[in-house]
């Protein structure tokens, strides 16, 4: 028994001794994790972490469009394990670390191969480190500098890889194996100031690390371990000799098949500039804005990645064409929600000629005519309208404003339809007075639409051919009312933006107003159900100094405007030169939507009208209906003919005539039977546009001898024109070049305009040295016509022709 007890209490000491050297050195293990805890950026979602996270901004899917460095400069976009290719995590583990899920933080087979083959070589053959003695290195204070390489910082000497074998223990210790992976995921050294798979991926290939290929996988695990001489943007040799190593290793072992290896082989490896993968800068900068304020790292956008890389290709094509300091903006608008698909702020972002930093899509200018759409539709909304009402687009004056048009002719006679798609200004300031220009800005502000005007100034007529300043963002947002039944919508840059629908016209005026910009305004026309259907409106404002576009399809809305950023004229570049081929082209890029039918909304109905009244055909008289025309009414109603500034006389006057109907007649020489009817007039300052035979019958009845000969528009031969007679033929003088004759008129009340074939030649207001008078210039031979028109509608007409002038 004592001999037994004493072969046992030697095995007991012996346990004691081994468990009290245990506790002793689990003791030390504590005091030492007490004394040098992990960093606080090994915590998953530790505070610390966040300001070293790099910015992102992704467009809808992911894509990111640009990125800036974390607060240490590096540049980094942290992810989990699950947003990872599998693929990825596979040749990781199995070329890193293969005893990586069951290992304590140290691999012992793994050092002692490394030892005995440092023996033999005299000289460092293989690693010996564990992914998690790699993130122990990523996490050491003396590998802070974010250039460093996995295998360059200073972990060679026995005392650092000591420190290195202990963090990986505590890793070990404190963290799971997912959190130490995830660790590494987001830690790794890619090359420069990229680190992480996830930027990695994005920065070199495009794409999010969840979408790697066999051969990008391969490429990606390679890169820690000699970063800056692997980088492919700069050493695609190199980097691609590594991702084949990586590649053979994983086929030697059984982990992916030859043909896998082969197909992964034969892609190149090509990476652009890291500074080219940028999209959409100016939104991203814009957001970047927001973002900092929240104090997000990753931010979210609701562009297509897709179609911005269109977008921008498209708009670069077009630079060619263009002088060196003109610069593009466009916008791309979802109808069904106002999200932005689709942002340039400016052509080229690297071409500072072209003050490419500059966010034209914010950028206060002129519209110039972009908004006599919605002029139009308040005004079908105020019954003051129709789509055929007959407008006047004759020379005016609205109390010392006299607008004239883009090309500086004039058509007479014109419907609404005519006047809007032809973008002509006279009808347009006609209507604003009528409709007052006040409560256009107001309504439009309410939609999102804002006019800036100078310091103290009130709305006025001007505003309706840019007289005020207003962005590309806003007038996109208010077109979407066309596509949306009169409903604008503010556009939404992220999901987070709040849906600010805000009616701006009704259904029936947005109907009607898109299918003039569309198809003419011609009703009965056919609807054609495809993606090349565009209702677009352009504009140019004063001194060529902008240009805009705007199109609207059932599904999208865009936005084009041209110009220089510091507003210098562009001579030679309008709306329908310059900016309408480029939305037209844009329009392209949207291909197919497939969206239900257009329907005809209940309030809006088709029916015959008569000019020059302007009322329903079945409530006019034949013989009052000069001419007929088919229009859109909204709810019903036709409004009659404006009538016309400072008269008292209406379209419709008494015209005396003898018992057969074949004399005029007047008071002071009626005959016996002579009767009164009731006869319609065109407006007085239509009447140098209007032929005889569109005239009302009793007007053109000649006179009995000895009334007055007084027209029903009142006498329009007051006017005389001397200086040239109807029918001249006009020559150069022998030696000269050109035909130069003063004319005059006489009898004129008030300025007068001169036209040459319906285009203005002068205005000239009373009072003006050399009013009623005109030196004649024609530019071209053949016949023409000269017209003085005086406030009072009164004119004056006489037809010559020019011979001998060069071609």
């Amino acid at each position: 028994m004592t001999l037994l007890q004493g072969w046992r209490w030697p095995g007991r000491r012996r346990t004691r001794v081994l468990l009290a050297l245990l506790g002793l050195a689990a003791a030390l293990l504590l005091l030492l994790d007490q004394l040098f805890p992990l960093p606080a950026a090994a915590w998953p979602e530790s505070p610390a972490r966040r300001p070293l996270q790099a910015m992102v901004v992704l467009a809808e899917d992911g894509t990111p469009l640009r990125h800036w460095p974390g607060a240490d400069g590096a540049m980094r976009h942290r992810v989990r394990l699950e947003q990872v290719s599998p693929l990825y995590l596979q040749a990781l583990l199995q070329y890193e670390d293969r005893a990586f899920w069951w290992h304590p933080g140290v691999n012992p087979a793994a050092l002692l191969r490394a030892a005995w083959q440092w023996v033999r070589a005299g000289q460092v053959v293989s690693g010996g480190s564990t992914l998690t003695m790699q993130v122990a290195r990523l996490l050491d204070p003396d590998c802070a500098d974010r250039q460093r390489n996995m295998h360059s910082c200073a972990t060679r000497t026995a005392g650092a890889k000591a420190r290195q074998l202990l963090r990986a223990l505590q890793l070990e210790w404190h963290l799971s194996k997912q959190d130490i992976l995830t660790l590494y995921l987001n830690e790794a050294p890619m090359g420069g100031m990229v680190e992480g798979v996830e930027m990695a991926a994005q920065a070199y290939l495009g794409k999010s690390a969840r979408e790697l290929s066999h051969a990008e996988a391969a490429l990606l695990v390679a890169l820690p371990q000699s970063p800056s001489l692997r980088r492919p943007d700069r050493h695609a040799q190199r980097a691609q000799a590594a991702r084949d190593k990586v590649l053979q290793r994983l086929l030697e072992q059984g982990v992916w098949s030859a043909q896998e290896v082969q197909d992964a082989r034969l892609e190149k490896v090509f990476a652009p500039p890291l500074r080219a993968r940028v999209l959409a800068p100016l939104l991203a900068e814009r957001l970047r804005q927001r973002a900092l304020q929240a104090g997000a790292a990753v931010v979210p956008s609701l562009l297509d990645a897709g179609l911005q890389q269109r977008l921008e290709q498209v708009l670069l094509d077009r630079l060619n064409t263009l002088p060196e300091s003109v610069s593009i903006a466009a916008l791309i608008v979802d109808n069904r929600d106002g999200a932005v698909r689709a942002y340039a702020g400016s052509a080229d972002f690297a071409d500072m000629k072209r003050a490419a930093h500059v966010d034209m899509v914010r950028g206060l200018r002129s519209p110039g005519s972009t908004l006599k759409p919605f002029l139009y539709a308040m005004a079908l909304d105020q019954g003051l309208l129709h789509s055929e009402s007959l407008l006047v687009d004759a020379p005016q004056n609205f109390g010392g404003y006299a607008p004239g048009n883009f090309q500086a002719d004039f058509s007479g006679p014109v419907s609404m339809s005519e006047a809007l798609q032809r973008s002509l200004n006279v009808p347009a300031v006609d209507v604003l007075e009528r409709l007052g220009p006040e409560r256009f800005a107001a309504q439009l502000r309410s939609a999102g639409l804002r006019l800036q005007l100078p310091a103290n100034a009130a709305p006025n007529l001007s505003l309706i051919l840019g007289g005020g300043s207003t962005r590309l963002e806003e007038l996109v947002g208010a077109y979407t009312a066309l596509a949306r039944g009169g409903v604008a919508l503010v556009p939404r840059l992220q999901a987070s933006d709040a849906l600010r629908p805000t009616r701006l016209m009704s259904e029936g005026a947005a109907f009607i107003v898109r299918e003039i910009l569309e198809n003419g305004g011609r009703p009965g026309a056919p609807f054609r159900e495809s993606g090349a259907r565009v209702a677009w409106k352009t504009g140019t404002s004063f001194g060529f100094r902008d240009a805009w576009a705007l199109g609207v399809t059932d599904r999208y809305t865009l936005g084009v405007w041209m110009g220089r950023p510091d507003g210098t004229p562009n001579p030679g570049h309008f709306g329908a030169n310059s900016a309408a081929p480029l939305l037209r082209d844009l329009a392209d890029l949207l291909g197919p939507q497939q969206l239900a039918p257009r329907r005809q909304p209940a309030s809006v109905q088709v029916a015959p009208i008569c000019w020059p009244l302007g009322r329903l055909a079945s409530s006019t008289p034949p013989e009052q209906c000069l001419q007929q025309r088919s229009a859109w009414l909204l709810d019903g109603a036709a409004p009659p003919t404006l009538p016309e500034r400072g008269s008292t006389q209406g379209l419709e006057v008494s015209v005396m005539v003898d018992a057969a109907a074949r004399q005029r007649l007047s008071a002071d020489c009626a005959a016996p039977g002579a009767r009164t009817l009731v006869a319609v007039r065109w407006p007085t300052l239509l009447q140098p546009w209007i032929e005889p035979s569109a005239r009302h019958w009793a007007e053109r009845l000649p006179w009995r001898a000895g009334c007055r000969g007084e027209g029903m528009a009142g006498p329009s031969a007051r006017l005389r024109l001397v200086g040239l007679e109807s029918g001249s033929v006009l020559r150069p003088t022998p030696g000269q070049a050109h035909v130069r004759l003063p004319v005059q008129v006489l009898g004129a009340q008030g300025a007068v305009a001169w036209l040459l074939d319906g285009q203005l030649l002068d205005w000239q207001d009373k009072g003006q040295p050399g009013h009623g008078r005109l030196l004649l210039q024609p530019k071209h031979n053949g016949e023409q016509q000269l017209t003085a028109l005086d406030e009072q509608g009164h004119y004056a007409r006489l037809r010559f022709t020019v011979q001998g002038l060069p071609p």
